[in-house]
């Protein structure tokens, strides 16, 4: 008995090990096959955000036929048009819960909080919903407003903020190539283009008053305010801002610092997280109307440029190639966050 025990035993122990071997290697292939599928995805949708189309949606934007798009103003309306169209075009639609991709942004609340008597105007808001998580949001931000005409002079704003504008237009392009594909993104996401910026965050903060989705259930927000362009002290590098990203959520920076790296390794510059910084520029766009609400944040920049604000900040000067790198990645830290298994925590205050 004991002589022919071990024999069988042993064979027990071999086909077990085989067996488990195989299943291993069935569950590894499986993960590899997944993991490979989702960098090819991944890359189709990357090569959506092209300088062409950056360039053509632009030069619409920054004419002179937007008028400067102030807030509330008709060339503002008509710029709103003008990016409405381009998600119909993609077939990227608004919001179940809103009756158009319109959320209006009433005078009588930006007056209230120093708006001094503007029209009432409207935030813009493009969405996919998400395959796996679609309660979860991610938000991609730019406000589409300017500063208008001065004295019968067009301010075109074409780095503020109509580089972050075209980005988020692009992204969304790349989304919407994904989801066609059948990869779209498992948490939903949401392209914010806000109105009321240049005299108060005014949009931002009325959609964080009023949010369309529970705020609780918003993962992050990727706000983008000038991109297109470079400051002094960066002449001719690769490099962008990027501000606030790990003010909220230890996870936040380490995901975008990763992305970078697997895409166009920008110099990321920190230097604006400085809380003594006297610029406070992360209190200075729309994405401070979601962390007020301890919403993880990043917010890209190019910095202070000497045509901000004024009506030199034309598409001629856009540096294109530069604003393609920098929505690219936007894009691959909004992939990651929209389909990593876990949701980024808030560990910080």
């Amino acid at each position: 008995m004991k002589q022919l025990f071990l024999p069988i035993f042993s064979a027990i122990i071999l086909t077990s090990c085989g067996t488990t071997n195989t299943s291993i290697n069935d569950q590894n292939q499986n993960t590899s096959s997944s993991n490979l599928n989702n960098e090819k995805a991944f890359g189709k949708a990357y090569q959506q955000i092209k300088l062409k189309d950056l360039k053509k949606n632009l030069y619409v934007i920054a004419s002179d036929e937007m008028e400067g798009r102030d807030t509330g103003s008709p060339g503002q309306k008509k710029a709103g048009e003008y990016i409405i169209q381009f998600y119909k075009d993609l077939g990227i639609s608004f919001p179940k819960n809103l009756a158009s991709y319109y959320q209006k942004v009433p005078s009588s609340y930006m007056n209230k909080i120093g708006g001094r008597d503007l029209p009432d105007s409207e935030n813009i808001l493009a969405f996919i919903e998400g395959s796996e998580k679609p309660e979860e949001i991610i938000v991609v931000s730019a406000h589409y407003d300017h500063v208008g005409t001065k004295n019968g002079v067009v301010y075109n704003g074409a780095d503020d903020d109509g580089s972050g504008t075209v980005a988020v237009m692009q992204i969304a392009k790349a989304f919407q190539k994904a989801k066609k594909s059948g990869n779209g993104p498992k948490r939903s996401i949401l392209f914010l283009h806000v109105t009321g910026e240049e005299h108060g965050l005014f949009g931002s903060s009325y959609y964080s008053d009023n949010p369309v989705f529970p705020l609780e259930n918003t993962v992050a927000d990727l706000n983008i305010d000038m991109i297109g362009r470079e400051d002094a002290e960066n002449r001719g590098k690769n490099y962008v801002y990027v501000i606030g990203s790990e003010m909220l959520s230890s996870e936040l920076k380490l995901i975008n610092e990763s992305a970078n790296k697997k895409t166009n390794n920008l110099e990321l510059n920190y230097k604006y997280d400085d809380p003594k910084d006297p610029d406070r520029l992360y209190y200075r766009s729309d994405h401070y109307n979601f962390a007020k609400h301890g919403i993880p944040v990043a917010f890209f920049f190019d910095g202070i440029h000497e045509d901000y604000h004024q009506p030199t900040d034309d598409v001629e000067k856009i540096d294109f190639p530069l604003l393609q790198k920098r929505a690219q990645l936007v894009f691959a830290t909004a992939w990651e966050l929209a389909n990593r298994e876990a949701r980024i925590v808030v560990d910080k205050k």
